[in-house]
């Protein structure tokens, strides 16, 4: 549950979590969670703090409306500031359920670059690091060819807006597998990769929700010694510099993606200890897209991540 149906809860952190007397305590591992931006998008930075958190993920507007929320300079400001005074990197965004970088309707198409163009202003404006986006559904033409579209209009998207320069990546998350989805697997993430890179800094974003649901297992230590092989080789570990840190309802394999807490869903714990404690994620953040069933729902998802890592 993020975005609206979190507003319910998360409105009123600021009242409910005080501001800590002294600096919380960190651990090794920069661990977070997707942030409400109620009242304003630099509040969640604010919000991400008294959460505990030392990392954080924000939508930049509405992820299910098409008109955009318009920044104003000092909320930017603000952001950066905050994010300064309580050692809050990186901020991710995530961007716009609703566009389609490889849709097959041209208007659709269009709307989609435009506003994937507006999340990429929107994140510079904010100084954010990381822009997560799901590949999209290639209904009516081929896999390939909807990998190609893909390409194709991240490119254009963020044609001359000097991303490199600035610091911002575009990460392509794996999906739940869903029929005609995009990015199920991670070689077509792999792929989307390798034809970007050349054009946008990109990289991957890899959801363990996503990733249990789509197939792979997590689950077992030979499976997940396996799993994180295969990841390696399509992707490589080394660039995948967010986590989406979510438990499944789901059984492996039945492309549902359904989120869960931590430690109460078809994944279990162990795996997730052995994710935060893996020599070669010692330098990723850790982000939860957790459900808020109960007030302080993510504060207790935030810990769970934190009671999982060693030293």
């Amino acid at each position: 549950m993020l975005d609206s149906e979190a507003v319910k809860f998360e409105k009123d952190i600021l009242k409910l979590i005080p501001a800590p007397k002294q600096p919380l305590k960190r651990v090794s591992r920069r661990i977070g969670i997707h942030t409400s931006t109620a009242g304003g998008v630099e509040n969640a930075a604010e919000r991400a703090y008294r959460l505990g958190c030392g990392t954080f993920q924000i939508f930049s507007s509405s992820p299910r409306q098409w008109k955009p929320y318009e920044l104003v300079p000092h909320q930017c400001e603000v952001m950066s500031n905050l994010r300064q005074k309580y050692d809050l990197k990186p901020l991710v965004i995530h961007a716009n359920y609703l566009i389609n970088p490889s849709a097959i309707n041209p208007e659709f198409l269009q709307k989609s670059v435009r506003a994937f163009r507006a999340e990429l202003e929107r994140a510079l404006a904010l100084c954010a690091d990381y822009l997560v986006l799901h590949p999209g559904s290639f209904r009516g033409m081929t896999r390939e060819e909807g990998l190609a579209r893909v390409v194709d209009s991240l490119s254009a998207a963020a044609d001359g807006l000097e991303l490199r320069k600035r610091g911002l990546t575009i990460l392509i998350e794996n999906t739940a597998g869903a029929e005609f989805s995009l990015g199920g697997s991670f070689e077509q993430v792999g792929v989307l990769i390798h034809f970007l890179k050349e054009s946008v800094p990109v990289a991957a974003c890899i959801d363990t929700c996503h990733t249990h649901v789509s197939g792979y297992d997590l689950t077992t230590k030979a499976g997940f010694r396996e799993t994180m092989q295969r990841l390696d080789d399509a992707v490589g570990l080394k660039n995948v510099p967010v986590w989406h840190c979510n438990d499944a309802k789901a059984a492996r394999g039945s492309k549902l993606d359904r989120h869960e807490h931590i430690g109460k869903g078809n994944i279990g714990l162990e795996p997730f200890r052995w994710l935060l404690n893996h020599p070669t994620t010692a330098n990723a953040a850790f982000i939860a897209e957790t459900p808020i069933d109960e007030p302080l729902d993510d504060q207790r998802n935030v810990q769970a991540l934190m009671r999982l890592v060693r030293g």
